[in-house]
């Protein structure tokens, strides 16, 4: 990639919101198998390993130069688990929309070599991912949205927050129990 990189990463309030998530509603489980008697150890190692592929999968960055754009991973994340690409902005045809099965929409750049690579969609900074898009490629995007809204990720961490409150009170009452 060339000089002037711009480096998008995934939304904080979409990783704050999948972490806060991913620890409320599977912390307890150890605990709580303690209390009942059973074998807590593998419900820690599989709430490790759990986190590290989740931490994975939010740690995709979105490279943006004069050359071209490339999703890519650190060096720890396996390809076989989630392989990045890279475009040149020469090889960029065309943006295609497709329907999600749950009423959203994503979006596709296919290429002079008919294959498709989908547009990253929750990245911080969306709006000036998209404007270098448009500068670099003549593609006009302007309707172009960010597939997860903020008010989504929004209301999902509020409900995060309520269910660590009562995580709290179960993990209180077991241990004075």
């Amino acid at each position: 990639m060339g000089h002037n990189r711009h480096v998008y990463r995934t939304s904080p309030l979409i990783r704050l919101a999948l972490w806060g998530l991913y620890l409320t509603l599977l912390v307890p489980l150890p605990f709580l198998a303690q209390v009942n008697g059973m074998a807590s150890g593998w419900l820690w190692v599989a709430l490790v390993a759990g986190g590290v592929v989740l931490q994975a999968a939010l740690s995709e960055q979105i490279w943006v130069d004069e050359d071209g754009i490339e999703v890519c991973y650190p060096l720890w994340v396996p390809t076989w688990f989630r392989p990045g690409w890279r475009l040149r902005w020469s090889e960029i045809q065309s943006l295609k929309p497709r329907s999600t099965g749950q009423g959203g929409r994503v979006f596709y750049f296919t290429t002079t070599a008919e294959t498709a690579y989908l547009l990253p969609m929750r990245v911080a900074g969306f709006a000036a991912m998209t404007r270098q898009i448009e500068d670099h490629t003549g593609l006009d995007l302007r309707a172009v949205k960010p597939l997860a809204q903020i008010w989504m990720y929004s209301i999902l961490l509020g409900f995060v927050l309520m269910l660590a409150g009562v995580d709290g009170w179960v993990l209180w009452t077991v241990s004075v129990g």
